[in-house]
């Protein structure tokens, strides 16, 4: 019988049992097992019992000293005093949940979010809305988030975003990279996994990036797997535990294939991530990149007006990048030269 994760009251109980044995004289005032109990969001009974010890080891080695010849100095035990910071340490160094956020979310937003014009602010706004949905329901299925739009449009980024600002204790990617060389079985396989884990966090998030590699999904034919494909589609109405609140995020370039597929109303919410398309766009990219000066700016703006401008935030941060390597007296006619040879002016 599989024993689910501890929700705050119970790692709040634990926490008592566990610190029993040094708590009357060797648990220090400032430590609140209940902002403890709080802050160990997903960890399991044994993660919290590992907690603890590594918090009296760390309060021991500060007190207990070796002699020179290799004894260690028990009369220091009468000043062991196991702090808050005992345990803040152990926290943030040492014990973390098996069942915890993942730092791949970070790494998917290594340039950040530049919030380049309305769209942006308008997907962030709407995808709030959402997760504070979710938080307040009472469902048992999940909610489900659809971003859509053009390669290259940073709908990856935004999902990652939304992932981190959802600020669930279960974060996870899947990703068609993570499947290289894996059979449709295992695929699916590790998609029930995930599924499953999830199913044990109160509160967890998972990112589906890129379906249609996900699928393997071919124009000519058109091909792709349809066994991924059903996993997929059952695991978004994936019934949870009473209880259990989960948020899935997922990203396509292709909304047509997802409308062929009859896969677009399995979704609460499809966000549209749209390309930059004005010029003003463009410089607000420019300006947070800090890759002109501010007369240069001022001398784009000017050669702007009037041009139609269409490209993704991660190619033109590319096309900025290839930019920044260039002499400065030649950077502006290669920026805007590279952008053209790109499709992103005319």
């Amino acid at each position: 019988m599989e024993v689910g994760l501890p929700d705050e009251i119970q790692r709040y109980k634990l926490l008592c049992t566990y610190t029993s044995s040094i708590r009357e004289h060797k648990v220090a005032s400032d430590v609140d097992l209940q902002e403890l109990a709080a802050l160990t969001q997903n960890f399991s009974r044994v993660e919290l019992k590992e907690l603890v010890r590594v918090a009296e080891d760390k309060a021991m080695n500060k007190v207990i000293k070796v002699s020179s010849e290799g004894e260690l100095d028990l009369s220091a035990m009468g000043k062991l005093m196991v702090s808050r910071a005992d345990f803040l340490h152990a926290l943030e160094n040492e014990v973390k949940p098996a069942f915890g956020r993942v730092t791949v979310v970070d790494h998917l937003l290594a340039r950040g979010i530049i919030n380049w014009g309305r769209p942006v602010a308008e997907i962030i706004a709407a995808s709030s809305t959402e997760i504070r949905r979710r938080r307040a329901s009472e469902s048992i299925d999940p909610v489900t988030i659809l971003l859509e739009g053009p390669p290259n449009s940073g709908k990856t980024a935004l999902a990652a975003q939304i992932a981190k600002n959802s600020d669930f204790p279960f974060v996870k990617v899947f990703t068609p990279d993570d499947m290289i060389g894996y059979s449709v079985t295992a695929k699916c396989i590790s998609m029930r996994n995930l599924f499953d884990d999830a199913s044990r966090s109160q509160l967890s998030c998972i990112l589906v990036d890129n379906i249609e590699r996900l699928i393997d999904y071919e124009p000519i034919g058109p091909n792709y797997s349809y066994e991924t494909f059903q996993a997929l589609r059952v695991f978004l109405k994936y019934r949870l535990p009473r209880g259990i609140k989960l948020l899935v995020i997922c990203t396509t370039s292709n909304r047509q294939l997802f409308w062929d597929l009859e896969l677009l109303p399995a979704f609460d919410t499809i966000l549209h991530v749209p390309n930059l398309s004005k010029p003003d766009h463009l410089l607000a990219v420019l300006e947070d990149q800090d890759v002109f000066t501010k007369s240069e700016l001022l001398s784009l703006h000017a050669k702007l007006q009037g041009k139609k401008v269409s490209i993704g935030i991660k190619k033109l941060l590319k096309v900025i990048d290839l930019a920044r390597k260039v002499d400065p007296s030649n950077r502006m006619t290669e920026f805007l030269s590279e952008l053209k040879e790109q499709g992103g002016l005319e």
